[in-house]
């Protein structure tokens, strides 16, 4: 579960962790009288699960409390990558001397977790990664180990950081550790001219398996600023919106993942990431499709289906209730195999919805969805 900037804020807070002051509003109006407690000047911050904020226009700097109303209005509603902004978060601005950039992400292929640092932070660090690696440390955290003062002095030394930032970098661990995330990112870490060390910014991934030891992240605190994830949520859906053509329903998030690198392997690019998990009932599906239908950019839909647990003719009796409930207008192309595969297909075929097509394969069926949509 992906984390608003101003949410992990509040983590980096908890744990001591020094941020600007600052306020989050789905007002202009309000963006100006939050100005006026800050002192007038103040940075306007969308507030959106992507990166490319300041690239696109969403992070200005404004001169008083007039000025940041108007950027407000300005920033509300904006597009940010297929984000809508519907709130903006407003800080008191910052006299910066250097800026930095530390994160932790889970290496899953180490088995551990991996220290990104360097003293080159800010909206380049992209392009400063790409064009010179050695600008970025690297270092291996051992789990058992964690950050100590001393891991924490090393990696800030390997990356060309300040020794005052050892602290942060141990703070920061804590807050991986503690909230149970997969990354915590700072960029950018920033020295002022007053000399202190401030968090400017903050993204932060939290482990969906570790949320019923997190009661604060409970489901209902969730934020969505995509309003087909926030639908899908609200029927209890693993759903990720993509930038597609094809909706995409499969049952295990490595089967729908296999699912969406052949479709782009044919030709056209996948709409949503959307794992049914064991269950494939009527009303899962119905709910599935309901929220992939909903979605504009979706020409075609493929439902891929291994039955195990669940057999296939309960997936298929799923889909034709669910075809029933929701009323298609674009085509579906279904793939069953595994358990009571062949009565399933059966049942689709005396269903005979013009709108269904079926594939024994899942390099046929998602050939076959690419290229109704890309004929739509």
């Amino acid at each position: 579960m992906d984390l608003y900037e101003h949410q992990a804020r509040e983590l980096f807070e908890a744990h001591g962790i020094v941020v600007p002051r600052a306020e989050v509003t789905d007002s202009a109006k309000e963006a100006r009288e939050i100005a006026r407690r800050l002192g007038g000047r103040a940075v306007v911050k969308a507030q959106v699960k992507t990166g490319g904020r300041g690239k696109a226009g969403g992070v200005k700097l404004a001169a008083d409390p007039a000025a940041v109303e108007q950027t407000a209005r300005r920033i509300l509603g904006m597009d940010i990558r297929g984000h809508r902004v519907g709130k903006v978060m407003v800080a008191e601005p910052v006299d910066i001397e250097r800026e930095f950039y530390v994160s932790y992400v889970l290496d899953r292929a180490a088995g551990g977790f991996l220290a990104i640092a360097s003293a080159e932070g800010g909206m380049e660090i992209e392009e400063v990664a790409a064009q010179r690696p050695e600008a970025v440390a690297r270092i291996p955290v051992d789990p058992k180990e964690g950050v100590t003062s001393a891991v924490a002095a090393r990696i800030a030394a390997a990356a060309g950081l300040p020794e005052r930032t050892a602290d942060v970098l141990m703070r920061l661990w804590q807050v991986l550790v503690r909230e149970d995330a997969l990354l915590v990112e700072v960029n950018p870490l920033v020295l002022t001219r007053q000399g202190r060390i401030l968090a400017l910014d903050g993204k932060v991934t939290l482990d969906d398996n570790a949320r019923f030891r997190q009661a604060r992240w409970a489901a209902d605190t969730v934020e969505h600023d995509d309003r087909l994830e926030a639908a899908a949520a609200a029927r209890g859906l693993n759903y990720v919106k993509l930038d597609g053509q094809v909706g995409v329903i499969g049952n295990g998030a490595g089967l729908v993942m296999s699912t969406l690198d052949v479709v782009a392997g044919c030709g056209a690019r996948p709409a949503n990431f959307l794992d049914i998990g064991g269950g494939a009932s009527a009303r899962v599906m119905a709910d599935g499709l309901s929220v992939i239908l909903s979605d504009p950019d979706v020409k075609s839909v493929l439902v891929n289906v291994f039955g195990g647990i669940t057999a296939c003719d309960a997936v298929a009796d799923g889909i034709v209730q669910a075809v029933e409930t929701v009323k298609p207008t674009r085509p579906l192309v279904v793939r069953l195999d595994g358990n009571n595969a062949a009565r399933g297909r059966a049942i689709l075929d005396e269903h005979a919805h013009p709108l269904v097509h079926q594939a024994t394969t899942m390099d046929g069926a998602a050939q076959r969805a690419a290229d109704l949509a890309n004929a739509s």
